[in-house]
């Protein structure tokens, strides 16, 4: 991954968790927690492509595995958050710009459900039964809406610090030196056909003022 996505990924990523740990998961609400740090994923997957967010995902994840007060398998939420990350950045426009807020909207639900049912699957596999307690009916429901009624707030905001971040001004600058070089590169050879064609005139008018004189001093001698 470039630098400039790194250092925006990483305070987004903390931030979200802080927010999810601190304020969200202590709301008590029916069914699901609202995922802030899966629509920070989805916003930069969006932008980044399905690379990025697969290592976005996983990092994020990962993260969250480790910070108390965790009470699952560390690496379970990373690997939900590699594959919705990785799904999510297959997404994304070729030209970067969403014209409609369905298109992400869609992203949101899908990734909502799709995460709850990999995290129920996963904990399946390892032994975890908490979510039959709640009904993974419900669990789907809320997820979904949760995440749904959170999105305008954060997706949007997300993907414009993304495509500001794509926008390195040191890329830049190296890509204008690189022009620069070439156009210069072209300036020269321009230059140096132009003063070849001056070099060529000035030696054919040294002939031709030479033979000149010449013709004039054998004029003089033959008087």
């Amino acid at each position: 991954m470039r630098v400039n996505r790194i250092l925006l990924s990483v305070p987004l990523i903390v931030v979200a968790l802080v927010i999810q740990v601190s304020v969200l998961a202590r709301l008590h609400l029916p069914g699901a927690v609202p995922d802030l740090l899966l629509l920070t994923v989805l916003g930069l997957a969006m932008v980044y492509g399905h690379v990025g967010g697969a290592l976005i995902g996983f990092g994020a994840g990962l993260l969250a595995d480790l910070a108390p007060p965790a009470d699952h398998a560390a690496g379970r939420y990373a690997l939900v958050l590699c594959v919705i990350g990785y799904l999510a950045g297959l997404v994304k426009p070729e030209n970067g710009q969403i014209k409609s807020a369905t298109g992400p909207m869609l992203v949101v639900v899908a990734a909502a459900a799709g995460s709850t049912l990999l995290y129920a699957g996963v904990g399946a596999l390892v032994g975890d039964t908490a979510a039959r307690h709640v009904g993974l009916t419900g669990l789907l429901f809320s997820a979904a809406l949760y995440d749904l009624l959170l999105a305008p707030f954060v997706v949007p905001g997300v993907m414009f610090l993304a495509r500001r971040a794509e926008n390195d001004p040191l890329a830049e600058t190296n890509s204008a030196a690189k022009a620069s070089d070439i156009s210069s590169g072209w300036l020269s050879s321009g230059t140096g056909l132009k003063i070849g064609g001056q070099r060529g005139g000035l030696k054919l008018r040294a002939a031709k003022s030479r033979a000149t004189r010449a013709g004039r001093i054998k004029g003089v001698k033959r008087l």
